[in-house]
């Protein structure tokens, strides 16, 4: 075992985890964090794309002890005090989703972009996305959302 200490959206956890434990299983199974789903476990769909220190990643890639001294938000820690972000809003207002499996990843890899180009063509939305599979929309909807999004206000960091 391995003694780890992660802020997990916003709440600092000191935990002891075996080396082998995939972060995406630490979210879930230990911090009871079922936002972030578990997909493919092979880092090809993204739906457990979570940010680390502020960049993507894909939870089923990282390790939990890999993640020890790192801050990470999950898709459960983007709306604070009960305010949905902008990009949370125009998901919703704009129907980009349907079964919302892929919805948590496509919200944090959308927000991973917006905080790095604010005004993204589509384009540059569908490009950023590319990592992130949904099987249900045929992603017009979720590129809407990003586009208006981006329109409103700049998601925060």
């Amino acid at each position: 075992m391995t003694r780890i200490s992660v802020k997990v959206d916003g709440t600092t956890y000191e935990d002891e985890v075996e080396p082998r434990l995939l972060l995406v299983h630490y979210l879930r199974d230990r911090l009871g964090l079922t936002g972030t789903p578990v997909g493919c476990d092979t880092s090809n769909c993204g739906t457990c794309t979570v940010d680390l220190d502020g960049v993507s990643v894909k939870s089923c890639s990282v390790l939990a002890v890999q993640t020890d001294g790192c801050a990470v938000t999950t898709v459960q820690g983007l709306a604070q005090g009960g305010e949905l972000t902008a990009l949370q809003r125009a998901f919703h207002e704009r129907h980009a989703l349907q079964c919302g499996y892929c919805t948590p990843g496509m919200l944090m890899a959308a927000r991973d972009l917006l905080k790095e180009n604010p005004r993204p063509t589509a384009g540059e939305v569908r490009h950023a996305l590319e990592g992130n599979l949904c099987r249900c929309t045929g992603y017009q909807n979720i590129v809407r959302a990003v586009l208006a999004a981006a329109s409103d206000e700049e998601v925060p960091a």
